[in-house]
């Protein structure tokens, strides 16, 4: 099994991308997400964590906010995350060595919750991606763009057809590992 990544300079195309797999039959259990959290988004949702306030997804600020998380369990322990983050499972923002903070969702966040060993080019590599790609991929979340990853690729069919759906929808760049 592989691994089909696309990078993504916006969250209405990563949004694009998940919504598009999933309509196309792929599992949402496959599906990961990973992009840097816009410094205005942690101090609004440290904000809203005084105050009470609920927090979702701010459609005039285009970008991604979440409450209460356990990433080690993959629970949402607070209410509603909106946004791409929101179609998938174990959604929340945490704190990564050299990138800081960052919105990780679907299986790839239960294996950055332990990223103060390996942080983020660690994660990636325990995905099968390259050290020296991963520290790209690394580079390309603090600059502000989004990974999508579709995890359990059976077979070339299938990586095909994920990458196309990717290129389709904006990807900058598609790679299976």
């Amino acid at each position: 099994m592989s691994s089909v990544i696309g990078v993504f300079d916006s969250q209405e195309q990563a949004e694009k991308v998940l919504q598009e797999l999933k309509g196309s039959g792929y599992s949402e259990e496959g599906m990961s997400l990973v992009a840097k959290e816009d410094e205005n988004a942690a101090g609004n949702r440290q904000q809203g964590e005084e105050t009470g306030e609920g927090m979702g997804y701010d459609e005039n600020r285009t970008e991604m906010i979440s409450e209460d998380q356990k990433l080690t369990s993959g629970t949402t322990t607070g209410g509603a995350i909106g946004g791409v983050a929101g179609l998938l499972a174990g959604a929340g923002t945490l704190a990564i060595p050299g990138v800081g903070p960052i919105i990780a969702a679907g299986p790839i966040a239960a294996g950055l919750s332990g990223a103060a060993a390996g942080g983020l080019t660690g994660a990636l590599v325990d995905y099968g991606i390259p050290k020296e790609v991963s520290k790209d991929y690394k580079e390309q979340i603090r600059g502000g763009n989004m990974l999508a990853i579709y995890e359990g690729v059976r077979n070339e069919e299938e990586v095909t057809e994920i990458a196309t759906i990717m290129q389709r929808n904006g990807a900058i760049d598609v790679e299976n590992y």
